[in-house]
């Protein structure tokens, strides 16, 4: 009985090294989506104003609102790179206000949705952000 357990705490660490790698391959998988879900052939233009800024990981949001030909305001995400790519360009988390004006072009979703890849952002300053989420 007392080698069986000196073989399951040998194989503990190893078993525990597997587990953790597993879990970070797993977690990165579900937390990356593939650049395929947008319209890369028809970006679009929009201007609107900023109604939240999210600069955190995995990619920074920008919510904002826009009207629609018919005058309808519409919420649409802006989702850009990681914060440490956007730091690099100039950007940070004080970049934005509520408020806000943007023009922002990006490749849209393919399914429809209000979720726009961002090529290039103006902020109301004249700052350019030109890394999209890739």
């Amino acid at each position: 009985m007392a080698e069986r357990t000196v073989r399951l705490i040998a194989w503990g660490p190893a078993a525990a090294a597997v587990a953790f790698i597993l879990f970070l391959a797993a977690t990165q998988t579900q937390a990356h989506h593939a650049a395929s879900i947008y319209d890369r052939e028809n970006h679009v233009t929009l201007r609107g104003k900023v109604t939240e800024y999210v600069f955190t990981s995995p990619h920074v949001r920008i919510y904002f609102e826009t009207k629609s030909e018919d005058g309808a305001t519409e919420k649409w995400v802006a989702l850009s790179a990681p914060p440490q790519r956007l730091y690099r360009s100039g950007w940070n988390g004080q970049s934005l206000k509520n408020g806000d004006e943007i023009t922002v072009t990006g490749a849209p979703m393919k399914d429809g949705s209000r979720v726009v890849n961002v090529r290039r952002l103006v902020a109301p300053s004249g700052q350019v952000l030109t890394e999209g989420a890739d």
